[in-house]
């Protein structure tokens, strides 16, 4: 049986130790962390510190001083964290103007049964020429949030990746799939990508991430068969803790038919459009 005592210190562990490895540097403000990206990649985010005998005490002042230094820096103002482990965070944040959006944290059941392989769905390598449509498809999809079919299909697809931003992406996929820093899987019918995600692996956890499906193939069940390949691979690679952060309690209730628990509840606080 899971449960949030046994598994959330070592999200915490994760947490703390994946942007390093991503190539974050981590600045230190007392009861929080900040991970500054090095070079070209995803921005990272503020965080509580590993361990900080402080961590639970933060206070407005903190959040404003890691506030400063993100516009200093010119990038996202955004934290992340569990609520359960630093309880003190939501209220400071919002009393630092911040909008906070919470998601059912869920972790892998090991006594699961596995969904069998769905036939459109593999893991692809980082020289895959459908390694492109594979990146740019949850940039369309987290557009169009929700699990409703919408308007964006295979034409927007190909457009959205003649976007130079498009091709970055790819380069900077490919070095991390060569490197085993991450692993994509995608849904591919006719030569089309339909629906892709990642998963993160640090020591023997992983975090499924990044799961999106293009917004007029949806309601086919391609996004639980990503993620069971995403979690087949995990496990055949070592993987010990799988984990990932539902969109909300309806995607909670899709992830479930996987074997993944709500442990607690992930947390994001970023300034309000």
């Amino acid at each position: 049986m899971i449960t949030s005592s046994g598994i959330l210190p070592a999200l915490e562990r994760y947490y703390d130790t994946a942007p390093r490895a991503g190539g974050a540097r981590a600045e230190d403000f007392g009861p929080l962390t900040l991970f500054v990206q090095e070079g070209d990649g995803w921005p990272y985010y503020a965080r509580p510190a590993l361990g900080a005998a402080s961590a639970d005490g933060v206070s407005v002042a903190d959040v404003e001083r890691v506030l400063a230094r993100q516009r200093e820096l010119k990038i996202p103002e955004a934290f992340e964290w569990v609520a359960e482990t630093t309880p003190s965070l939501r209220a400071a944040a919002k009393a630092a103007g911040l909008s906070v959006h919470a998601h059912p944290l869920m972790v892998l059941d090991p006594s699961a049964v596995r969904l069998p392989a769905h036939p459109d769905v593999r893991v692809l390598g980082a020289a895959d020429p459908l390694l492109r449509p594979a990146v740019t498809v949850p940039m369309l999809a987290f557009a169009a949030p929700g699990t409703a079919v919408g308007e964006a299909g295979p034409a927007e697809l190909a457009a959205a990746e003649q976007d130079p931003a498009a091709e970055g992406r790819r380069i900077r996929v490919a070095g991390m799939i060569e490197s085993g820093r991450t692993a994509l899987a995608a849904a591919v019918r006719d030569g089309v990508v339909l629906c892709s995600g990642q998963y993160v692996p640090v020591g023997d956890v992983a975090e499924v991430v990044g799961v999106g499906t293009l917004p007029s193939a949806r309601r086919q069940g391609l996004a639980l068969a990503v993620t069971a390949a995403l979690v087949a691979d995990a496990l055949a690679r070592g993987a010990r803790t799988v984990f990932l952060s539902a969109g909300d309690e309806d995607v909670a209730r899709l992830y479930a038919r996987l074997g993944f628990r709500s442990v607690g509840t992930a947390l994001i606080a970023d300034r309000p459009l």
